[in-house]
């Protein structure tokens, strides 16, 4: 059988990402840079062992970017980043799975319909992912911005929208600190869920734990209102937990203080490498002029993504939800 561009392109990078590895012996995550940055900018630094310097030269003949199609990149620097993230405890860590950062993209082509110069943000970006498959959903997007404090993971972030030719703003920097932004339009998230460690900074927030540390993905959610414009949207993806941990009465008193549920949608198990993974969607609209409530939530749970017909079911249903709860976005 004839391999895919994505086959293609993946293999290039890893073998040139394990051809780094032999002369830096370094993680497999922190030698991608290195091939992801010498494919973008078909040059080698300097201080590149002579040796390395010219094999990668000869593997850099091989690599035509112009050959693949940005969604074919994405594909495969997505596939190179989970190997490397293979066998990673660290929850941050973590890629939002394909299927989900595409439901999410569709949930925000639907909800932004007929919005102009939109401004986009994710505070807890990662590689950058799920805001470069939302990206895709979108065409009337003005300007996007990227949050993320781990050094190798914003690195991957902006060579991997770079390589897929989006223009990004992103901050290296602790996403529940003050960002220098004004509010967007959308916010789109998966949440990192822990204890926030800095209780000073966690005291200036309104979600703070009584005692104790309190909970980053609450925070999250506080931090991603401010950094909303009235009537934004912003969807989340939550840890399935949510609304009932020790602390979710505050929470859910904070949303509804300040935003509209426009629904929570249960993922399937199947999306996520194990049950105690599994996440759902939340949706809320700001508070602003001309807001209301939808008549009525959007409330579903979804089938397997690989079951066709389950899932074409349920999207014909969410379809008309919207043109009956949301007529504006349709």
């Amino acid at each position: 059988m004839e391999k895919t561009n994505v086959e293609n392109l993946f293999e290039w990078i890893d073998q040139t990402t394990e051809l780094i590895q032999q002369y830096d012996n370094a993680p497999y995550l922190d030698c991608l840079t290195g091939t992801l940055s010498t494919l973008f900018y078909r040059d080698i630094p300097e201080e590149t062992d002579k040796e390395l310097s010219q094999k990668l030269t000869d593997e850099l003949e091989g690599a035509e970017l112009e050959s693949y199609t940005n969604t074919e990149i994405r594909k495969a620097v997505q596939l190179a980043i989970l190997k490397g993230m293979k066998g990673s405890t660290q929850q941050q860590h973590l890629m939002t799975p394909e299927t989900v950062a595409l439901f999410t993209g569709y949930l925000a082509e639907k909800l932004t319909k007929g919005r102009e110069n939109m401004r986009v943000f994710d505070p807890a970006s990662g590689t950058g992912n799920l805001l470069t498959i939302v990206l895709e959903h979108l065409g009337n997007v003005s300007s996007v911005y990227a949050g993320e404090v781990d050094p190798t993971l914003i690195e991957l972030a902006v060579l991997n929208a770079n390589l897929q030719r989006k223009e990004i703003e992103f901050f290296h920097q602790d996403s529940l600190r003050p960002f220098l932004l004004d509010p967007v339009d959308l916010i789109v998230a998966d949440l990192p869920v822990g204890y926030y460690p800095d209780d000073v900074r966690a005291n200036e927030f309104e979600l703070k734990a009584s005692a104790g540390h309190s909970y980053s993905h609450h925070l999250f959610i506080e931090q991603s209102m401010n950094y909303t414009k009235e009537a934004g949207y912003l969807i989340l993806v939550i840890p399935d937990f949510l609304f009932d941990s020790d602390q979710s009465d505050q929470l859910y008193a904070f949303i509804h203080e300040y935003a509209h549920i426009i629904g929570v949608i249960r993922l399937p198990k199947s999306a996520f490498k194990s049950e105690k993974n599994t996440k759902s969607i939340l949706i809320l609209q700001k508070n602003g002029e001309g807001v209301s409530a939808p008549k009525q939530p959007l409330l579903a749970n979804l089938p397997s993504f690989n079951n066709t017909d389950a899932m074409n079911d349920i999207l014909g249903q969410i379809n008309t939800w919207f043109s009956e709860n949301m007529p504006n976005q349709e």
